[in-house]
């Protein structure tokens, strides 16, 4: 019930959506993708729900919840979070070999992600530790003379550019072999989204067959 609840607070009320069967199995194997990586990544955030029902904006969610308060982030968690929110567009690639607009949001958390670990906290080999951005302003995305702005040389922010990049795609080819090794497990639960539309945690541990890893650093 208390599940029920927070994806109504959190997402919106059902939308009446008559969405044909290749679109539904789509987004199955998006939030599939999604749920499959945050289970075998050890640093991941526990995955305690998955659903494929249309609410507000959305048309499927994967949620993720800590086991205790966390106030400060390892590298190895911020990477996880990117790993994870790649997974939906992974597997659509993996198993349709094409992309989609349903990775829009996850793709914005990416980036913006990214761009934290290499202008705020200093989780870039390339860049170093340097704080080249401000709490109000965490990337120079539009006018470099804007308050608070910290003033970047052209040759900086092309190796801003380039490293949030490089960390992206090393998380996305993280997700994409995480996917592959676990192929049967993906087709599993997408197959069971479809047939039951939302999985509480036991679900889908009960159709993926996966435990929770112990916690251990991820490879860059």
């Amino acid at each position: 019930d208390f599940e029920d609840a927070l994806e109504k607070l959190v997402l919106g009320p059902k939308r009446p959506l008559v969405l044909s069967q290749r679109d539904r199995e789509r987004i199955a194997y998006h939030e599939a993708g999604h749920a499959i990586v945050g289970l075998v990544l050890p640093e991941a955030d526990p995955v305690t729900r998955v659903t494929i029902t249309p609410r507000g904006h959305s048309l499927g969610v994967t949620y993720q919840a800590p086991e205790d308060d966390r106030y400060n982030y390892s590298e190895a968690y911020v990477r996880s979070r990117i790993v994870g929110a790649l997974g939906g567009r992974a597997a659509e690639e993996l198993v349709y070999g094409d992309r989609t607009t349903g990775a829009e949001n996850d793709l914005e958390q990416v980036t913006k992600l990214a761009r934290m670990m290499v202008t705020r906290w200093g989780m870039s080999s390339g860049v170093g530790p340097l704080s080249l951005a401000t709490r109000d302003d965490p990337y120079l995305s539009g006018d470099a003379a804007a308050p608070g702005a910290r003033p970047l040389s052209e040759e900086t922010a092309r190796l801003v550019d380039a490293e949030v990049r490089r960390i992206v795609d090393e998380c996305y080819r993280r997700a994409r072999e995480l996917l592959e090794t676990h192929k049967e497990e993906l087709e599993a639960l997408a197959t069971a989204l479809l047939e039951r539309e939302s999985l509480d945690a036991p679900e889908i541990r009960e159709v993926v067959g996966i435990e929770r890893p112990r916690e251990a650093t991820l490879a860059a």
